[in-house]
């Protein structure tokens, strides 16, 4: 199983920035999907999921009216919208695969990418 994130980089406070995922190596639409990020010295945290089929979504108070997670089940592929980025949304994101049902808790997820860095200026 593979999951390669792109699309982090550099970005100004208030800008905007879209992560990619694309996943192969399982049966895509029997996993829900779910973005995390880690800041340096702090624990990984849950940012959003998306259910199996794409009809549920879920976010971090955070995060809630600024990012939008949405998959695309014929590509492989689940996304990141994150708009209005503040200083606070620095971090490695990793986008993460969980056999049927989300979760929140990050160790409940199967399969892993290798993060993208998400830097946003001030």
């Amino acid at each position: 199983v593979q999951l390669v994130e792109s699309g982090g980089g550099l970005v100004q406070a208030g800008g905007s920035l879209r992560l990619s995922c694309a996943a192969s190596g399982l049966t895509f639409s029997n996993y829900a999907m779910g973005w995390f990020r880690q800041a340096p010295g702090k624990e990984r945290e849950f940012v959003a999921a998306i259910s199996w089929r794409g009809g549920n979504t879920y976010y971090a108070d955070s995060v809630k009216g600024r990012f939008a997670i949405s998959r695309d089940n014929a590509k492989n592929t689940v996304n990141l919208q994150m708009n209005s980025l503040k200083p606070e949304d620095t971090a490695v994101y990793y986008c993460a695969a969980k056999a049927v049902m989300w979760s929140r808790r990050y160790v409940d997820y199967d399969y892993w990418g290798q993060g993208t860095q998400v830097t946003v200026s001030s």
